[in-house]
């Protein structure tokens, strides 16, 4: 009987955004491919440090019951490596304890193209490259930044953090910034207030936080005693009047948030400081950057911002 992936929240993970495979990289970058596969031999029992995107999967992961009818997140590894150099990836996810059995092996080709195959919701990978071409064919994806945030072990709360123009939304109000400047964006905004903005790139990534936010929801209802594992926040240089629109669209998509932060402007490491995510999207890497020493963040190389910066 196939198993059933169409019914799974699947989030597909480069074994760059997994664990920390900087050491390797570098050997791979300096002294060529049969010196890295002679490396990954060596190190075959080593177990690597966890990575940037560690935290959320191991969260995710744990929502998982024993019970195969209470299992709705799968994660599966998409990888550049081969089998046999890949097989360090799955001793170290064996001893790390992560309900990880899937994954895709392609010797130097890009694993995006496997995203769909596998339902995938969202790709994280290290590689700059291969998060632009999956966004480049309508594939949710974002490039983790290396972090000092320390995670803790014993918290098992889930908190992510999401951008909203250019990540939730597309990227046509940020047009109207572009063109017009903050007056104009102002202007548009207010006279549109009630009407919600085409999906962005990581539209069904949130979708399908939010139903798994949903199934938590119910279990709180169904048990006064359990505490729901997931948050999810909103941190947006927005303001108002330009709010209204936001909350419009979250309800168009039958998105709730926990926190909204509508910060017109002020630094967003501030707040995130406060709120601590697990993993943090946003489509600037301005933005990123005043994030990434305090929470796991990820950029989404979307839209006219990246353009211009390309």
């Amino acid at each position: 009987m196939p198993f059933p992936i169409d019914e799974k929240f699947v989030v597909a993970v480069a074994s760059s955004a997994l664990f920390d495979l900087e050491e390797s990289d570098k050997i791979y970058r300096e002294k060529g491919e049969e010196e890295y596969r002679k490396y990954q031999h060596e190190h075959e029992q080593v177990v690597l440090e966890p990575g940037v995107a560690f935290p959320l999967i191991k969260r995710l992961l744990a929502i998982n019951s024993q019970d195969p009818s209470e299992q709705p997140v799968e994660v599966v590894l998409l990888s550049r490596n081969d089998p046999d150099t890949g097989l360090r990836v799955f001793k170290s996810i064996e001893h790390y304890g992560l309900s990880i059995s899937r994954a895709a092996f392609v010797a130097g080709s890009n694993p995006y193209v496997y995203m769909e195959a596998f339902n995938a919701s969202l790709f994280l990978s290290s590689n700059p490259s291969d998060v632009r071409e999956a966004l480049k064919n309508g594939l949710p994806a974002a490039q983790v930044f290396p972090t000092k945030f320390i995670d803790d072990d014993d918290e098992i709360e889930l908190r992510i953090a999401f951008d909203f123009d250019g990540i939730i939304a597309d990227d046509s109000s940020e047009n109207i910034f572009q063109q017009l400047g903050m007056q104009g964006f102002h202007e548009n905004e207010k006279k549109r207030a009630n009407e919600a903005l085409p999906p962005g790139p990581l539209n069904k990534f949130i979708r399908e936080v939010a139903r798994l936010q949903q199934r938590e929801w119910e279990k709180k209802q169904n048990d006064a005693s359990y505490i729901p594992r997931i948050r999810v926040a909103i941190a947006t240089a927005r303001n108002a009047p330009a709010h209204e629109r936001v909350v419009t669209t979250l309800r168009s998509l039958g998105i709730r948030v926990d926190e909204a932060f509508f910060l017109g402007g002020i630094d967003k490491g501030r707040v995130m400081k406060v709120f601590r995510p697990h993993i943090f999207f946003d489509d600037q890497v301005s933005h990123i950057e005043g994030v990434s020493s305090i929470s796991p963040s990820a950029h989404v190389p979307f839209g006219v911002t990246n353009l211009k910066e390309q």
